[in-house]
């Protein structure tokens, strides 16, 4: 990962990168219409030597002006090369076709991220989700994930499902090497790793705490999958401070959940749960640092996804800094026996145990 000790322009770069963060909006609804309209599909099933505009537009049922005005703006962006008269689809735009990541992130940017954004200046200042508007009248976005308009809510899912349901067959492997019997799957949202969790052990029992919103939605799921008797549900709102937890648990989950609450409340949150658990039970928390990750690109998407927390989720979390986290478990009376990085698509899980 870069260091970003040092600034990597020179003065007319830097320059020119300013240009690009100016029309970077018009750049990305570029990139997406491209996609959505067929004509970077068109350009990837053509040979190497391309096509023109003409064979273009005949091909994608768009315009020959809309196919030019988008591939012009397109080389400027490197989605394409050109070698007169025919536009190439270059590495950039077939990445926008075809990678998995790429598709999620842009997706969610469109349909939950982009028009929200405009408050982003209002949710710093008030620390609030002032975005969240665009969406629905909601005090954050959890309330409201089982109604966002339809588009935002597959866009939503597809993306939180994209990084998490890749890390699940070492974790499954680790969590179950000591063979709990009862897991408390915190956050557990729509129930897709309670559900990994019964698939895999025939014996051990969940139970999901999260928002009754949620449970209505996992309980669902657990029924339609034949699991209702193995997944039970605990409805509680984790930042009223009022309700106690269950007890009773071997393993106690937590995966892209902490990540939702500010400092302040994630700790509230740990101690809350070392208050409950038992001696020998473990703590499994499974992350998301924008300074753990191997390629720029993830910590760029890591840290432009925590201004979707600012702007829409809850005004007030985001990925953090390894670091800033540890200390937070530390002060909420926990040790971290064992950390491992790079799972999946950067996940770190925190082993705990309390002191």
């Amino acid at each position: 990962m870069t260091n970003y000790k040092n600034d990597p322009f020179t003065a007319l770069q830097a320059k020119t990168e300013a240009q690009k963060l100016a029309f970077a909006p018009i750049t990305f609804h570029t990139a997406r219409t491209l996609r959505d309209l067929g004509i970077l599909k068109v350009l990837d099933d053509a040979d190497k030597n391309g096509l023109n505009a003409q064979q273009i537009s005949e091909q994608s049922g768009v315009s020959e002006y809309g196919v030019k005005v988008l591939l012009d703006m397109a080389l400027s962006a490197h989605i394409v090369t050109w070698d007169k008269p025919n536009y190439i689809i270059a590495k950039l735009g077939y990445f926008l076709l075809h990678d998995g990541m790429t598709r999620a992130n842009l997706d969610f940017t469109a349909d939950v991220c982009y028009a929200a954004m405009m408050h982003l200046t209002e949710a710093i200042e008030e620390g609030t989700p002032a975005g969240l508007k665009e969406l629905g009248d909601w005090p954050t976005i959890y309330e409201g994930l089982s109604r966002l308009p339809e588009k935002a809510k597959k866009s939503w899912f597809e993306f939180d499902h994209f990084y998490s349901d890749r890390s699940f067959p070492l974790l499954l492997k680790k969590v179950f090497e000591h063979k709990p019997k009862r897991i408390f799957d915190i956050g557990g949202n729509t129930g897709k790793w309670s559900l990994q969790c019964v698939n895999y052990d025939k014996d051990v029992e969940m139970t999901i705490i999260d928002l009754p919103q949620q449970i209505e939605v996992a309980m669902k799921n657990a029924a339609d999958a034949g699991f209702s008797e193995r997944i039970k549900n605990h409805p509680m709102n984790m930042l009223d401070k009022t309700l106690a937890l269950p007890t009773g648990a071997d393993v106690w989950w937590m995966s892209q959940f902490l990540d939702c609450f500010s400092p302040m409340e994630i700790l509230s949150i740990l101690q809350r749960v070392r208050k409950a658990m038992k001696a020998d039970a473990k703590v499994y928390i499974l992350e998301l640092f924008w300074d753990a990750q191997k390629y720029e690109a993830a910590t760029l998407s890591l840290n432009a996804t925590s201004l979707y927390f600012t702007c829409l989720a809850n005004g007030n979390s985001r990925f953090y800094r390894s670091d800033d986290f540890l200390e937070i478990v530390e002060q909420a009376g926990f040790k971290v026996i064992e950390r491992t990085d790079d799972i999946g698509l950067g996940h770190t899980l925190l082993e705990l145990e309390a002191v």
